[in-house]
Order: C-alpha cells, then structure tokens, then sequence
C-alpha cells in the first residue's frame, strides 16, 4: 500500500505540473553586468529566472570563437597559421564582413590587423611607423587575399592576419539575444560596449530608451552625455568613433580608425558614426565603414541600403554638426 500511495502521489503530481505548467517562478527584470572583449556588458531582461549562466557560457562560446586576446580562439589560430578550421560564428562574421567590405570599397577590411597592430590599436605592440613599413603591410591588406572554401579559410600569404573586432561586438549582442529569445524572453536589453540589441518592453512597461553618446574625448570612458535619445521596442543600433581610443604623436592625434586603403588613422571631421540595422552585427561594421570613408561617402552609402539608417556628428570649427540618413529622422522622430 506505502508503494501504491506513493506512485499515484507521483501521478497526481505530475498530472498538476502537465495541466498547470504556467507556474512557474513568477516574472521579473534581471540586470547581468560583467567585463567581456575589453569592455564592459549590460544585459536586461525579463524572465522567470536568472539566466547569467547561459549568458556567460554563450559569450564564452563566441569568445572562443573571434577574440583575437584568446590564443586559443578561432581567429587567432588562423592568425598564427595553426589552423584553418572555422565556426559557425567564425563563418556568419566572414560572409556578414565579405559583404561589408564590397559595400564599402573597401573602407571596411577584416584584414586590416597588420595595420591596426602597427599604429598599436590591435593585440600586439606598436611598431615605429614609416612609409615603407606602411607599404610593406599594405601588401597583406584586402579581402581579396582570403576566401572561405567550405569550412576552411585559405590565406594568399601567412602573413595576412584578421581583426573582428569592429563586428564582433555588434555579433555578440545579436547572439546572446538570439539565446534569451530561446528562453522565452520577450523583452530585453543587450548592450555589449555601447552596441546594442533590445527587444520588447523595459520595466516600467515602455518602450526601452538608449541614447548615442556626445563625442567628447574620453580615452578611459567617464563621459556619457547623451546626443540624442531613440526609444524603440525592436531596435539592433552601434556606434564608432575616434574619442576614446586616440593617442598623440609628436602633436599629431592618431585615432584609432585606420583606413585599410591607405594604411594610415582617418583624419576628417566625422567624429562618431550610429547605424541603425537590421541586426547588431551589420550595424557594427557598417559604423566602421562610416568613419572610414567620412561624412559624404557614409550618408551615399547608406542612403542607398533599405536596411540600415544612419547618425553622424562631425565636428566644424568649435561646434558639431549632426548629418542624419533618409529615415534616420523617423526613427527619432524628428
């Protein structure tokens, strides 16, 4: 009988848990933060548990995956010619990149690690910049030296070396929302760095408001006044700019933006560069091929995609001046 009780006991539970499965922990906001690729995270969402598990153990796949400061990664593998074997996130970068690159002319290169390093904005120190070293690394630039064949990326020259990271950031954010999706949250927030994913509602049951900061030099990042402020409930957007990551040389400010067609830091009035896409890693590097190529090219290229809206400031004498895409003003409601 103690047998029989407890097998129609385990039935009736199970029975409950089957027809009433809707109880649950009941629904709230998380807020995760943490350090990750250089920079810091802010992840909000609305669940029935906590999720920073899952979360660190996505962004710990993706780390394994594109971080050029893991030697283990993916990408540095390729860079030190140990492996060609890819990933998936590794593939999906490749082919988003591939495409940007042609986009742009260029302006936007994976390649472009040999210069990044040289002008020490990359994973290795810097080196004493001359014309002919330049010229001497200009020659392993270009995504016409690399192809993916299958699952193998082949390399003209070892040499040749690649930097994600003005995609990666942007990539993140689409994949760890891509994994609180999965786990029935509806609503969320994904900043990684300043680039953002949010879906939804925030906590006060409004649409969620982020803000593209004013371009104000701030190498160690303390500053955060806004420009301008977008709400939204579906929304991928990043930023590039040249104010916090710069150093000056003999008088000269170098940023950190280096044109992969000439070999050297961009130097024009386009201060930050906010696109708007229809995923956070397309909007990465479309940033980038924005600060590249500058104020007029930016807004001819973007002007001419349906998926993507752009904000830029620019500097003129002692002001700035804002220059916004067709549709960027209807999206902030200008």
């Amino acid at each position: 009988m103690k047998i029989s009780f407890a097998l129609l006991f385990t039935a009736v539970a199970a029975f409950f848990l089957w027809a009433y499965p809707d109880r649950e922990e009941e629904q709230r906001y998380y807020c995760n933060q943490g350090y990750i690729f250089g920079t810091y995270y802010n992840i909000r969402y609305s669940s029935g548990k906590d999720l920073e598990k899952g979360i660190l153990k996505t962004l710990k796949e993706f780390d394994n995956s594109l971080s050029t400061f893991n030697p283990k990664s993916t990408i540095s593998r390729i860079n030190q010619n140990k492996s060609e074997d890819t990933d998936e996130h590794f593939r999906l970068m490749y082919n988003n990149a591939l495409q940007i690159w042609q986009l742009s002319d260029g302006a936007f290169d994976i390649t472009v690690a040999p210069l990044v390093n040289a002008w020490g904005f990359g994973f290795s120190n810097k080196e004493d910049i001359t014309g002919n070293l330049i010229d001497s690394l200009l020659q392993y630039v270009g995504m016409q030296h690399i192809s993916l064949e299958g699952k193998l990326l082949k390399k003209s020259d070892p040499h040749i070396m690649l930097d994600a990271s003005a995609i990666a950031k942007g990539q993140a954010c689409d994949v760890v929302a891509e994994y609180l999706l999965s786990q029935g949250c509806d609503d969320l927030l994904v900043d990684i760095g300043g680039e953002i994913v949010l879906r939804g509602l925030n906590d006060s049951g409004e649409p969620w408001r982020v803000g593209i900061t004013k371009p104000e030099d701030d190498p160690i990042g303390k500053q955060n006044d806004i420009q301008q402020i977008i709400s939204s409930t579906s929304l991928a957007m990043a930023t590039s700019g040249n104010y916090r990551q710069f150093y000056y040389d003999n008088g000269i400010r170098r940023s950190h933006t280096i044109d992969p067609r000439t070999g050297f830091p961009v130097n024009h009035s386009l201060l930050s560069a906010t696109v708007v896409a229809d995923n956070c890693m397309t909007a990465d590097a479309l940033a980038t091929a924005c600060m590249v190529l500058g104020k007029d090219s930016a807004l001819d290229m973007i002007n001419k995609l349906n998926y993507a809206e752009c904000y830029l400031i620019c500097a003129d004498a002692d002001s700035t001046n804002i220059f916004m895409s067709d549709g960027m003003k209807q999206l902030i409601g200008e």
